[in-house]
């Protein structure tokens, strides 16, 4: 098969990070008898310095004709005071709204070998933690109207949460379907005790649960659902909810397991396209060092292989490959501990490449 991918290396340690992520890709096809093909595009901080805005359409263009899109970071002190429609994170929101990506899945998995980076206790920890948040992304407060208006008090600013029985079913089926796959349990997240949008919200989850009869459904409202991450993570499988509260819980979640640094994300929309990013940052104080982990993109190119292209028996090989890494001992600075063998960035892509075996 013939995968065409839109490639956006992007700021500080991106092209680092998402250099070893195709390296590893590459081995994928030479062994799997895949074809990638890859376009560099602009997006973020370094389209502004060469294109004077943060997203260029011919970057719209080519990722809507690809068969997926691989992020690597964008942003960085060196643009912070420009105004908000000229910042690099601006390219993020526009690449989501003009790719319809409207579902962010966000593992949060605790490797056995990384067990002591969790803030947690280990009687919490158990045997291991495997949470996926499924955060609807182009809908809520963060795309309603909002505005300011002068009041009996002063200056008033509002922000609306709106929400369609559409896009709340929409990402509602990816949760149970991901679930479906995994232990057949759906948490949905909502504050339906306060909020009209999150009545709704719980309703039409309600209705499309029974058409997957096998997965459990239970509901928490936010604030709870925040607390039980801390206190019993383990009951955790499949989190659905809105574009605020899952951007608030994914975080946390992703905080669980003790760096930031190993954490892969996806953005689906429909008929299975997606862009792929670790949701770490530019880091641009250790850019160009050969210090960045860049496992987080190699997983994200684990699940762009298993959600957009189907290829499930690839993904577990990257994934294995991550695995058996980590128990050899092998780390980058940020998730390294006594006894363990430091590398770099280059050095950690290498290894992961190298342990790739076909088992089938």
């Amino acid at each position: 098969m013939e995968y065409k991918i839109a490639v956006i290396q992007g700021d500080g340690i991106g092209p680092e990070i998402v250099e070893q992520g195709l390296r590893v890709l590459d081995k994928i096809g030479q062994l799997y008898g895949h074809k990638f093909t890859y376009t560099n595009l602009l997006a973020g901080g370094c389209a502004i310095d060469e294109k004077d805005e943060p997203l260029p359409a011919e970057t719209i263009e080519i990722c809507k004709k690809s068969d997926a899109v691989i992020l690597g970071a964008v942003g960085g002190p060196k643009w912070d005071n420009l105004p908000g429609e000229k910042r690099p994170e601006k390219a993020l929101l526009g690449l989501r709204g003009e790719l319809g990506l409207y579902a962010n899945l966000r593992p949060a998995v605790i490797y056995e070998e990384l067990k002591d980076a969790c803030p947690l206790k280990p009687e919490i920890i158990g045997d291991s933690i495997d949470i996926m948040v499924v955060r609807e992304l182009t809908g809520g407060i963060y795309f309603g109207k909002r505005g300011r208006t002068k009041g009996e008090k002063g200056s008033e600013a509002f922000d609306t949460e709106t929400y369609s029985e559409a896009e709340v079913e929409r990402i509602a089926r990816i949760a149970f379907q991901i679930a479906q796959k995994r232990r057949s349990k759906v948490t949905s997240v909502d504050k339906a005790n306060i909020l009209e949008s999150s009545r709704l919200w719980r309703e039409v989850v309600i209705r499309v649960s029974k058409d997957y009869p096998g997965v459990e459904l239970d509901h928490l409202y936010v604030d709870n659902a925040a607390m039980q991450l801390i206190r019993d993570p383990k009951q955790f499988d499949v989190i659905v909810t809105s574009n605020m509260f899952g951007d608030i819980l994914s975080d946390e979640a992703s905080m669980i397991t003790g760096s930031i640094g190993m954490l892969p994300s996806a953005s689906l929309g429909y008929d299975s396209f997606g862009l792929y990013e670790p949701i770490h940052g530019s880091a641009p104080d250790i850019a160009g060092k050969n210090m960045a982990n860049p496992i987080a993109t190699v997983l994200s190119i684990a699940m762009m292989l298993r959600y957009s292209f189907n290829l499930e028996n690839e993904a577990k090989a990257v994934e294995n490959a991550v695995s058996m890494v980590l128990k050899n001992g092998y780390r980058t600075g940020d998730i390294m501990s006594v006894g363990m063998k430091q590398v770099g960035t280059k050095e950690m892509g290498e290894l992961i490449m190298n342990y790739i075996i076909r088992d089938n």
